[in-house]
Order: structure tokens, then sequence, then C-alpha cells
């Protein structure tokens, strides 16, 4: 899989804050680059911009991943890799982003963030199939999303 480079990206206004746009094509499976950032030990750490890496870490993406919006039909994908030293041995995994489909220049990079129902929000993605809250598909159903939508009407 070749890896395009950061360069291929820049940081721009999006509907909702910042959002990384491509600066070139890319194709599907291609890796678009490496999700650098600060690896956070604590399982309990959470801020606006971190990604899970299991059950135990998260990391806090650097610039310009960090402002990945999410899409319920997005057109990147967080993917772990394994990679190795040049001598053959196993520096160990990194996050990458890799296209999920062809990308043209200038459009929004987004991945779908796949929160649980217990931290979902409402979503504004504007896709067809928008599941209406920033919410894994497979938990869209689950009781703390209906706690979460009730809460939110009841503050608007």
């Amino acid at each position: 899989m070749p890896y395009s480079g950061e360069q291929g990206v820049r940081i721009g206004p999006a509907p909702h804050g910042l959002g990384v746009f491509s600066l070139r094509s890319f194709r599907e499976r291609e890796l678009i680059g490496p999700v650098r950032g600060t690896v956070m030990e604590d399982p309990q750490y959470e801020s606006d911009h971190c990604m899970e890496m299991g059950d135990r870490s998260a990391l806090e993406p650097a610039p310009p991943f960090r402002y990945l919006n999410h899409s319920c039909h997005p057109n990147c994908a967080l993917v772990e890799l394994e990679v190795a030293r040049p001598d053959g041995t196993r520096r160990g995994a990194e996050m990458w982003l890799e296209a999920l489909c062809a990308i043209a220049p200038g459009e929004q990079l987004t991945i779908d963030y796949h929160w649980p129902a217990e931290h979902a929000i409402p979503c504004a993605c504007g896709c067809p199939d928008c599941r209406g809250w920033i919410v894994a598909r497979e938990e869209r159903n689950r009781d703390e999303l209906g706690r979460a939508w009730r809460q939110a009407g009841a503050a608007g």
C-alpha cells in the first residue's frame, strides 16, 4: 500500500469547525498518512480528539489528522499497521489513515467515530444515510442512546 505523505492534505474550515481536505487524488485503499500524536496509557483518558487504541490506551492525535470529522458514510478509516525497523525487527503498531474509496482533490476526509451509545451526540453530517447520532452502527438501538436523545430534547 503506497504512502502519499501528509503533504497531500490540508487543514481548513469545515461546516463544523476545522476539517482535513485532500490536496490531490487518493485511490481506494491508499494509505494517506500516519496518525501521529501522544499515546495516553490511562484507560480513563478522554478528550475531544482522542482515538481509542484498545482497552488500555488512547492516541491524542497531532495535526493534521487531529481535525478528522465524523461522517456516517466516511471516505476514510483508521487502520492499525505493524511497522518494522529497517533491520527487520518489530517497531510496533502505528495508526494510519486509509482511503475507503477514491477521493478527489478538495474533498473533506472523514471517518466514522464509532462512539458507544453512552457518548452519542446528534449528528449533522448531512449524508443521505445519516444515523442521526454520532454512534457506532451496532450501538444505535441501545438504551443509552434513548436517554441521550431525551436529554438533548430537554436541553433544546
